[in-house]
């Protein structure tokens, strides 16, 4: 019997492709005519799968956003309504700490305006696309977030089985579209921008800068979770830290699943563990994993302000605690993909921050790089809450599950 063979993963794509782009770049600087070429064959197809997800994005929220919406009001509740408030203010804190930390840390740490010269000059001289193939979306983003909005509110207050099963199986489909289309074509528009960025000059500077980026995400990442885990452990009279050792193994799970839905058994158990009652436990553990994205916001937050600082912008917390805001709302029941995250925040990475194919891209390869310990943070986080609710809800807590 043949071994199956074991399927290369997204990430060590991602870092193949980072690789082989920077190798290309500066290997093309030499070769005068062919490395020009060279580069504008990867611009052309980065153009050409940039429109692509252009078109993608309003079908993407709409697919994501309106079944989640019904979902979480289809079951609702006292109990439901208090965990996902609590879930999206622990979402919404997270993102407004990293701004905080993002704009007093970022400028002594990111190369301010890195993409305003060389690579501005490099992409008017040189590495234009060869030609572009346009592909208008059928609607605007903020068209697809409110027709999102008011299907999915819609389903959930009339509860039509017909319209809800129909939204289901188009979200299926774009899951499908996401997984199978655009996740695998994605390693070829990382290499284009990276190659293109070798060859600009810049590749260096950005490097540097994301590996602090990330560092700081990471940090952030602990800071939350000790904070989630000591409002947790105040409120239920319990060691914070004593909480925080019982979740290590949904932690380290996570991190190998990048998948908060594949950790829920994990997660349910270690929240157990802390001594949160079954009922709480297996109802408040899966349906944070899908409403709950603390880490994933840090994440996305942290990136996108690294990104504009290159671009010479500093954003103001008017500009960015909306994106936040919009954040919580938009990840909710994002696909078990790698990148479902930043897939389903792409429509307001572009409609609220002016993000581009490119800035889209690269924001796209950031956020998986570390996606594994966004997710960790996620589902640890998710822990934390089940404690709280566990601690007041008191005598009603067995009602949960009925």
């Amino acid at each position: 019997m043949e071994k199956q063979k074991k399927k290369l993963g997204l990430l060590p794509k991602l870092i193949i492709a980072i690789v082989l782009g920077i190798v290309v770049g500066f290997v093309a600087q030499n070769m005068g005519s062919a490395g020009e070429l060279i580069i504008r064959l990867g611009a052309t197809y980065n153009s050409i799968f940039g429109n692509f997800i252009s078109f993608c994005i309003p079908l993407i929220i709409i697919g994501f956003v309106a079944p989640g919406i019904a979902d979480l009001g289809a079951g609702a509740g006292k109990i439901l309504a208090i965990t996902t408030g609590i879930a999206y203010l622990s979402t919404v804190i997270a993102g407004s700490l990293a701004y905080v930390v993002d704009i007093t840390l970022f400028p002594h740490l990111v190369d301010a305006g890195m993409f305003t010269t060389e690579a501005e000059n490099a992409e008017e001289t040189v590495v234009s696309s060869l030609f572009t193939i346009d592909m208008p979306a059928i609607m605007g983003v903020m068209s697809a977030l409110l027709i999102a909005f008011i299907l999915g509110l819609g389903m959930a207050v009339i509860k039509n089985g017909t319209l809800k099963a129909v939204m289901e199986e188009f979200g299926e489909i774009v899951s499908k579209l996401v997984a199978s289309v655009i996740i695998p074509l994605l390693p070829f528009h990382v290499y284009g921008i990276f190659a293109k960025l070798a060859y600009a000059g810049t590749i260096v500077e950005l490097m540097t800068s994301f590996v602090k980026v990330f560092a700081v995400v990471i940090c952030l990442h602990c800071v939350i979770i000790v904070f989630q885990y000591f409002v947790a452990g105040t409120v239920a009279k319990k060691n914070p830290f004593g909480l925080i050792k019982n979740m290590l193994p949904a932690y380290t799970t996570a991190i190998g699943t990048q998948s908060s839905a594949a950790t829920i058994p994990v997660t349910v158990q270690c929240t157990k563990k802390n001594g949160v009652s079954d009922a709480i436990a297996e109802f408040v553990c899966p349906l944070c994993a899908t409403i709950h994205l603390s880490g994933s916001t840090i994440t996305l937050t942290s990136c996108s302000i690294a990104v504009m600082m290159m671009l010479g912008q500093t954003p103001s917390f008017g500009k960015m605690f909306p994106f936040i805001l919009m954040l919580g709302i938009t990840m909710v029941a994002a696909p078990g993909v790698p990148g479902g995250a930043v897939m389903a925040a792409l429509g307001i990475l572009e409609s609220m921050l002016g993000f581009d194919a490119d800035m889209q891209g690269l924001m796209i390869a950031l956020y998986i790089a570390q996606d594994s310990f966004g997710t960790a943070c996620n589902v640890t986080g998710d822990g934390a809450i089940a404690v709280f609710m566990d601690a007041i809800t008191g005598k009603n807590k067995d009602k949960v599950k009925a």
